[in-house]
């Protein structure tokens, strides 16, 4: 059985952050570990509080993990505060492993901030080096690449310039931001446009958590960047187009959609 480990910050309300990532790993048939570096009281309206775990903790939550389970791949989300950042990279440094996902999380669905700006170039630094795929979606791009983002070239040309960073592939995610939810994957020499159908929903909340779990997992699987990336793809957009209709803000997906075979009832 293929082992994946989400380094990433708990959302209470269970649509995003550690708990899509598990029941994203859980969907694929692969074993699930976390790592917590935030606590988020959040839900799908608002983003209340937060509240990081020491940076020590996240050391030895890590190494628990790397010396009895070793993860086939590893998904990074999360990570408000440079200590955080340092943690996370001097862990990875050390255990070296495969299939690093890493989405670098900075806002909510919602809008509300989920890193100090100040932040952002600590990830440079520290983290963003270890990516072999680098998924931000289009606000996080603009932070990354210093430009604005409008079309898919747009997308093709911050693509290059995050993967001048150290990122061996970077997939920009259009979302609702592109018409045709055009997303850009670059590999470190060719730009690869990737559509598919785009749906009218509200119910997002996790979408980026859910999409790069499922590419580490697919990772882990055995599968090429690129056919990790379009499984993925076509994951959460099942689990969209299935979502539950919860809460009052952007809702959460239906991550077990395939499993238990609710497109049958819809």
């Amino acid at each position: 059985m293929k082992k994946v480990l989400t380094i990433a910050g708990s959302d209470c309300s269970g649509g995003a952050g550690v708990q899509a990532d598990l029941k994203t790993m859980a969907a694929h048939g692969v074993f699930g570990m976390s790592v917590i570096v935030s606590v988020v009281a959040e839900n799908t309206a608002r983003v209340i509080d937060i509240q990081d775990i020491s940076a020590r903790m996240i050391e030895e939550q890590i190494d628990a993990v790397f010396e009895d389970i070793v993860p086939d791949a590893v998904k990074i989300g999360m990570l408000s505060s440079p200590e955080c950042m340092k943690a996370v990279a001097d862990k990875l440094r050390q255990y070296r492993p495969a299939n690093v996902v890493i989405d670098p999380v900075m806002f909510a669905k919602n809008g509300d901030p989920l890193m100090d700006p100040k932040s952002v170039g600590a990830l440079i630094e520290t983290v963003l080096p270890f990516a072999d795929v680098l998924t931000p979606n289009v606000p996080e791009a603009q932070y990354l690449a210093g430009m604005e983002i409008h079309t898919p070239a747009d997308m093709e040309t911050a693509a290059r310039k995050i993967g001048a960073l150290g990122c061996k592939n970077v997939l920009v995610k259009g979302g609702k931001n592109i018409p045709g939810a055009v997303d850009v994957l670059f590999d470190g020499e060719i730009c690869h446009r990737i559509e598919i159908e785009q749906i009218d929903s509200t119910s997002t909340h996790g979408t980026g958590c859910t999409l790069s779990s499922a590419i580490a997992s697919n990772l882990a699987l055995g599968k090429s960047v690129p056919e990790a990336v379009r499984l993925a793809k076509e994951y959460v957009t099942d689990a969209i187009r299935h979502a539950p209709g919860l809460g009052h803000g952007c809702g959460p997906l239906d991550h077990f959609c395939r499993i238990f075979n609710r497109s049958e009832s819809k």
